[in-house]
């Protein structure tokens, strides 16, 4: 299992923290400090919509001149998100090539248990 963030990002260390304090076992990976690749976010948008993962919300998605903004669609996704890696929703957790984004206790447990 890999969980994907940023490690100062309070959703993160809610789930690291819920998956250490429930012992289960994962790999972090930093998309700042070891970047991101094409194809894991391809891979993610085999099971996620791509509207799904892009964070609408973040301070970097304000930032984004409003021509980005409205052009964005699911061919051009996976560049933009590597060019801006902050705008991944987080965290974006694989198990098994299942693809969970944001922390929530409950699917966390429905998950491991």
């Amino acid at each position: 299992m890999i969980l994907y963030g940023i490690s100062n990002c309070d959703s993160v260390k809610k789930a690291k923290n819920w998956l250490d304090t429930h012992n289960i076992g994962y790999s972090f990976h930093d998309f700042r400090k070891d970047g991101l690749e094409a194809n894991i976010i391809s891979g993610w948008l085999k099971t996620v919509a791509w509207d799904k993962i892009l964070n609408k919300r973040s301070t970097s998605w304000r930032n984004l001149d409003t021509s980005i903004q409205q052009g964005i669609n699911e061919t051009n996704v996976v560049d933009l998100l590597i060019e801006n890696p902050t705008l991944i929703k987080r965290p974006v957790m694989d198990v098994n090539d299942i693809i969970i984004i944001g922390f929530n206790s409950d699917t966390y447990k429905g998950i491991f248990n």
